[in-house]
């Protein structure tokens, strides 16, 4: 017979256990986006994250803009505990930002002056000239100049740096809210695996007595059978059988890494490499207690319990 045609008579509804508390853990994955601009120059920031052993950032901004790279690493260092993060910046300068046209006064009066010396000697020579006009004037060389605005590198990268704060905000409140649903999946599945772990306990605990007897039993077989063995050596050789059948450590192991996983989750933070070192423990646990398993039902509670730490598992990859 099957978990699925035991039903409640053979596993125990899964309880959720509470986590006072608990609100605070981040999931490694993220996105976040924003634009902004101070003229001449416009930009846009993309934060992206995955899943990471450790804290590994990439950041490709422009390196014309002075010590950016370099405060937004610390920045980032600061505000995020784990993942493979990727921090883009693309920042590009208006063409048509200028500082408008203006009258090169010195190079006017010039003009001016050898205008007026011409007009002068044609005069005098009796030559007839038409008279000239200020759209004839400003189209000659040096009169008009076009100025440009002089670029403050330093100013923008004091407001890319400022405005780098709101984007990881807005990066990280992303993660507390996938963070959240997180919490609440680990949750059930620890309800879960304390639940199988109490079925496993009450289960052995039953077999104690039926398992004492099978015990006698065959030493009393085997003493009818044999010669020349010393009793104690066989009494000794079943009470190894007896101890290794006892599953009594594996369940107080188990109930331990269930109460040091809910301790984990109300402290928050960055705790999901102690998690991720927590499934291992819970899962060489589940898998003596199998390993050790006589009884049909109680390996059926073994193998349930081990689907959930695997769930579970899963979900831990994901905190940060």
């Amino acid at each position: 017979m099957g978990l699925a045609d035991k039903g409640e008579k053979t596993l125990f509804k899964p309880s959720r256990p509470e986590c006072k508390g608990a609100a605070m853990i981040r999931s490694m994955t993220g996105f976040a986006a924003k634009s902004g601009a101070l003229a001449p120059h416009s930009w846009s920031w993309v934060i992206r994250a995955v899943n990471g052993k450790g804290l590994d950032l990439r950041i490709r901004v422009p390196d014309w803009i002075p010590g950016l790279e370099a405060a937004l690493r610390k920045a980032a260092s600061g505000g995020i505990g784990r993942g493979n993060v990727a921090i883009g910046l693309r920042a590009v300068r208006d063409d048509d930002a200028t500082g408008g046209l203006t009258v090169d006064e010195a190079q006017l009066a010039t003009v001016l002056d050898v205008l007026g010396r011409i007009e002068t000697a044609a005069m005098d020579a009796g030559v007839s000239l038409a008279l000239s006009k200020a759209t004839d004037i400003v189209t000659m060389r040096g009169v008009l100049a076009q100025t440009v605005l002089e670029d403050d590198n330093e100013a923008l990268a004091k407001a890319l740096i400022t405005e780098f704060a709101e984007v990881l905000e807005a990066f990280n409140k992303m993660r507390s809210t996938e963070g959240a649903a997180l919490l609440a999946v680990m949750t059930d599945q620890l309800g879960q695996i304390e639940a199988f772990t109490t079925q496993a306990a009450s289960l052995a605990h039953a077999l104690e007595h039926a398992t004492a007897q099978t015990l006698k039993r065959n030493l009393a077989r085997v003493m009818d059978n044999v010669d020349g063995i010393e009793p104690d050596r066989i009494a000794a050789e079943l009470a190894l059988i007896a101890v290794k059948a006892d599953i009594t450590e594996e369940i107080d192991r188990l109930t331990a890494h269930v109460a040091a996983a809910k301790a984990l989750l109300e402290e928050g933070g960055t705790v999901g490499r102690k998690l991720d070192f927590l499934m291992q423990e819970f899962n060489r646990e589940a898998n003596t207690l199998c390993a050790k398993s006589k009884d049909s039902e109680l390996t059926q509670v073994g193998l349930a319990l081990k689907a959930v730490i695997d769930q579970l598992r899963e979900q831990v990859q994901n905190v940060e």
